[in-house]
């Protein structure tokens, strides 16, 4: 699920601030930025993030912005090696072409990158235990956003599982009925095609009770009730869930497919067809639960 983050924190009298946010995805995939000097924490981050987020595409932005204390604020300082290379480069150029522009003091600070803001480094593992608290906190928020989310997801889910449930219902009424008409048509069937010849009727009958008892859907449709009982306690349990219910609406899909091709009765295709929709709409949600 979606989700947005942020949290401050203050070492060394360096303002400490992380950003994080998570997009759908089917996995987890963590994105850092953060400045070269924390470059070393770069994999502790990534496992934090780990142990609290278990799915979704991550992305987390750390800065060190300033000094938090009444004389501090990051310091602007001139690229001194960057700039007498470009003052290098400007007179050999004045030189070569005769040129009678002079090179003041407005041209220089103008030069991209002459002028920047002093790098305010810090000890990587001495700020570790501040820069994972204002993770931790940014995190907090997101989980919070996210549970919002989900409580949405949820009442989704529970409208919908209520709408299959109603096909189902549908589809075990006409079960015995549809046995019953399969077997009377082959039953016909076969006499119409055996018409003139000899046969032991109690054994035409019982081998005709055998093939209609393949277009049975019964066990069908206890094994998906049996899998819509599971989704539905899924839905209130405070753990990572999302793979499984991926797998369990794989599983479903099998038994919807499976009735749809043993059953030839008209209405029941149609509560087959209903089912399906309901069924593509609920994984396309689940792909944003965690």
């Amino acid at each position: 699920m979606t989700g947005y983050g942020s949290a401050e924190a203050v070492f060394a009298g360096k303002k400490v601030n992380v950003e994080i946010k998570s997009l759908n995805h089917r996995n987890l995939e963590s994105s850092i930025r953060l400045p070269v000097f924390l470059s070393p924490l770069e994999v502790n981050i990534k496992k934090r993030v780990g142990e609290r987020i278990s799915r979704g595409r991550v992305e987390i932005n750390i800065k060190i912005d300033s000094d938090a204390g009444a004389n501090g604020g990051d310091k602007l300082e001139a690229n001194l090696p960057l700039i007498s290379s470009y003052y290098s480069l400007m007179t050999d150029l004045k030189e070569k072409f005769n040129l009678t522009d002079e090179i003041t003091l407005n041209t220089l600070v103008r030069l991209k990158g002459g002028i920047c803001m002093s790098e305010t480094e810090i000890d990587p593992e001495e700020a570790w235990d501040t820069i994972c608290r204002a993770l931790d906190n940014s995190i907090d928020s997101l989980i919070q956003m996210k549970e919002a989310e989900g409580s949405l997801l949820c009442k989704d889910f529970v409208a919908r599982l209520d709408v299959i449930s109603v096909y189902i219902k549908e589809l075990e009424s006409r079960v015995p009925q549809v046995v019953r008409q399969y077997q009377e048509r082959l039953l016909g069937r076969v006499r119409e095609l055996a018409d003139g010849v000899e046969c032991d009727e109690s054994r035409l009958i019982q081998e005709v009770a055998i093939m209609a008892e393949k277009s049975d859907i019964t066990e069908e449709i206890v094994r998906l009730k049996s899998h819509m009982k599971q989704f539905g306690k899924m839905l209130n349990s405070d753990i990572a869930i999302g793979r499984k219910m991926d797998f369990l609406f794989q599983e479903m899909h099998r038994e919807i497919n499976t009735i749809g091709s043993k059953s030839n009765d008209l209405a029941i295709s149609g509560n087959v067809i209903e089912i399906k929709t309901e069924l593509a709409k609920l994984r396309e949600q689940v792909q944003n639960i965690e």
